[in-house]
């Protein structure tokens, strides 16, 4: 006993800690770290060059090896020809050539032949006394001469003299035929390729080409020398061309990597020049980035952290207790990741596999039971992460996806499971289910594994799925009224098992009290559809509207809903002890509740739903009735006033149910009036300013109050009875 009182003491003083969240996170981080620390933690290797290995050493990622990858890129480089390009222009350029060489010589031809008329016309012009010798025609060595200086000099040292002799000497109609074929030879050939190493085969091939021209020998003889000159190679080295080439080749080849899970070397293998090189390049020789993986590992974890941070900020109020969700929240993953950590240890003893057994859904459906579901979500997400590091050993990664999609598939599923159906009873159904889904997804990675599994192998997979679920149900159950009991949580499932009519605190009203209780009820459907429309908690209204008004079981006679066919006893007392019995109700039902050690929010909502308003009509009666001075402050509830929007709701819906009762006929204009009346008497009277409940807010709780009660008091059909009288039907 003295430990539940110490422990009792403990939360209650955690619950107001300024700094019991970030003490929390810390704790929660330091957790994560020393479960995760030996899977991400690089182990030590006695690697030395030309000694035999140890132990059979794997990939445990997958990296490019560029070392190899440039080794395959310059052998690809290597095996790529020199590209060479044909010179298209340079088969025009000697065929101009050549026939300027031709047309050289005819002009050379057509001058001396013209010279020769002239001088001859002149000679025949003069008289015979004065004539000289006859003039002669223009000798060969003068046509070289003037030859000479129409071609280039380089023409004229390639090429010997008696080719040009035969050119000047032949007739017109030889040197035509001749320029032709010449042409026509050096066309067809320089028209193919002519690389360096092929010229002289080149040339060889005009003595085909100008074999059947139909010229005399000598001028063969010499066109021939002629084209020979003309042919030159057409078919140079292309550096930008061969350079591309290259490129492609190298772009082509497929980087080399070392795969995941790839054996680098074997137990009994001698370690090579390469496979040092590979293992240097994996991490292995270099313990100077041993701290990386723990680096990584901070990282991830603050990443975590930040998350729940975000979440808890954002999806539980204030006014819920934070610190106490929080609080939970710790334990309840602390506990799953020690259960998780402690089960990986049996994978020292060659249980690789054990990972698939853990109940990591335990931690999730609690949360999702103590908590909200996206909180829970979240903390399915982060023991996925958490397992696939946890259970790598044996796995060449740091990450075992198999385990990590098992563990969030499995911890979704029974979240969303209890989504549907957010019952106690439920439980193990979702453990079933859990069940369930993680045969489906054993099943799934087995057959994507596509590997060669004996059926003893498959069975025990399977035992390890459904036991998985049936065990993360039982755990539970068991520990759901451990966080309830101790930590004061009112869960939703919790609510919903105090909404049963069969309650014995419910049945009490009932049977003791039951025009309180068909009042409470109205007032439930009230508050919840006012607590729902401005984002309250609606199930809470409802089920502490059930409980709000116990405190009348006291002494139900003195409340106007229970005095059926009996005389109202305050007719016959005094206003002052009509007060105190009015006003006792609050404090008695406050005390009734906690008695039976009923939610705190319930009993702050029946100490509360008055707040410290003025009982009116006992206060004006004892004015009327007494001659001195009546305070005020005498009649009013002792309160406190609303702390919370639930309470303010079911406060304003307790009023309104009330009061609407008796209206003679509610209108909906009655209604409104009536309802926008009783909350701005409560706004003018302060009774509002201890909860966060905004003007917008009450404005939305007035128009649901008004449209749910429109609902009660609908308009009826009258219909004629058996005796011709018109009843409305109900």
């Amino acid at each position: 006993m003295s430990f539940k009182k110490s422990f009792t003491t403990f939360l209650s003083n955690a619950k107001g800690f300024k700094f019991l969240p970030l003490i929390v996170y810390i704790l929660i981080g330091a957790i994560m770290f020393s479960s995760m620390f030996s899977s991400v933690k690089p182990e030590k290797l006695n690697l030395e060059l030309f000694k035999i290995s140890e132990q059979t050493i794997r990939s445990p990622y997958t990296i490019e090896d560029r070392a190899s990858t440039e080794k395959k890129q310059k052998e690809a480089e290597d095996q790529v020809e020199d590209v060479y390009t044909l010179n298209t222009d340079y088969a025009a350029n000697r065929v101009d050539l050549v026939t300027s060489i031709f047309e050289s010589v005819s002009e050379v031809n057509e001058e001396s032949s013209e010279d020769y008329t002239k001088k001859l016309q002149i000679w025949e012009e003069t008289s015979e006394e004065e004539r000289g010798e006859e003039p002669k025609r223009v000798s060969l060595e003068k046509k070289l001469e003037l030859l000479n200086t129409k071609l280039p000099t380089d023409i004229i040292g390639a090429l010997s003299t008696s080719v040009f002799t035969v050119l000047l000497e032949a007739s017109p109609e030889q040197l035509s035929r001749a320029k032709d074929s010449t042409v026509t030879a050096v066309n067809n050939i320089m028209n193919t390729r002519i690389p360096a190493n092929e010229i002289e085969n080149a040339k060889n091939n005009v003595d085909k080409e100008l074999m059947y021209a139909n010229v005399d020998v000598e001028v063969k003889k010499g066109i021939t020398e002629l084209a020979k000159y003309a042919v030159i190679q057409n078919v140079f080295f292309d550096t930008e061309a061969t350079e591309e080439k290259k490129r492609q080749a190298r772009d082509a080849v497929e980087p080399v990597r070392i795969l995941q899970g790839q054996i680098i070397v074997e137990e009994g293998d001698l370690i090579t020049k390469e496979i040092y090189r590979q293992l240097d390049l994996l991490g292995f020789l270099n313990s100077g980035n041993a701290f990386q993986p723990f680096i990584g590992l901070v990282l991830l974890i603050l990443l975590l952290i930040t998350a729940f941070v975000f979440y808890f900020h954002d999806e539980v109020p204030q006014k819920r207790n934070r610190n106490s969700y929080i609080l939970i929240f710790g334990i309840i993953f602390s506990v799953s990741l020690v259960l998780m950590k402690t089960i990986s240890l049996f994978q020292q003893i060659d249980y690789s596999e054990i990972g698939y057994i853990v109940p990591v859904a335990m931690g999730p459906l609690l949360v999702r039971l103590l908590i909200n579901e996206r909180v829970a979500i979240v903390s399915s997400i982060t023991f996925a992460i958490c397992g696939s590091i946890i259970f790598n050993e044996g796995i060449t990664g740091t990450f075992n996806f198999s385990v990590g999609m098992y563990y969030l598939v499995s911890s979704l599923a029974g979240v969303l499971f209890l989504s549907k159906y957010n019952r106690r009873g439920k439980i193990l159904q979702a453990g079933l289910f859990i069940s369930f889904v993680n045969i489906i997804v054993i099943a799934s990675i087995l057959l994507l594994k596509n590997g060669n599994y004996t059926e003893l192998e498959i069975g025990f997979y399977l035992i390890m799925a459904v036991v998985a679920g049936i065990i993360a149900a039982v755990l539970t159950i068991g520990l759901l009224p451990f966080f309830e009991a101790g930590f004061g949580i009112l869960s939703t499932m919790r609510l919903i098992e105090l909404s049963n009519p069969n309650h014995p605190l419910l049945r009490k009203i009932l049977t003791e009290t039951p025009g309180t209780y068909h009042h409470s009820v109205m007032v439930a459907n009230l508050a919840d559809s006012a607590c729902e429309a401005i984002g309250a908690n609606g199930l809470l209204a409802r089920v502490a509207s059930y409980y709000h008004d116990i405190g009348k079981t006291k002494r139900p006679q003195f409340f106007i809903e229970n005095q059926m066919n009996i005389e109202n006893p305050h007719d016959k007392i005094a206003p002052q002890l009509s007060k105190n019995i009015i006003i006792s109700h609050a404090t008695d039902g406050a005390e009734y509740l906690r008695k039976h050690k009923m939610p705190k929010e319930f009993i702050d909502i029946a100490e509360q739903h008055h707040g410290t308003t003025l009982l009116k009509y006992f206060y004006f009666k004892a004015k009327e009735n007494s001659e001195k001075e009546i305070s005020e402050s005498e009649y009013r509830y002792p309160g406190p006033k609303a702390q919370t929007k639930e309470s303010a709701i079911i406060g304003i819906a307790d009023s309104v149910e009330a009061a609407v009762r008796s209206l003679p006929n509610p209108t909906p204009e009655k209604i409104k009036s009536l309802v926008s009346s009783i909350i701005s008497d409560r706004l003018q009277d302060g009774q509002f300013n201890e909860c966060d409940i905004t003007l917008k807010e009450l404005d939305i709780v007035a128009k649901s109050l008004c449209e749910t009660l429109h609902g009660f008091f609908h308009s009826r059909i009258e219909y004629p009875d058996s005796n011709g009288q018109k009843v409305k039907e109900a």
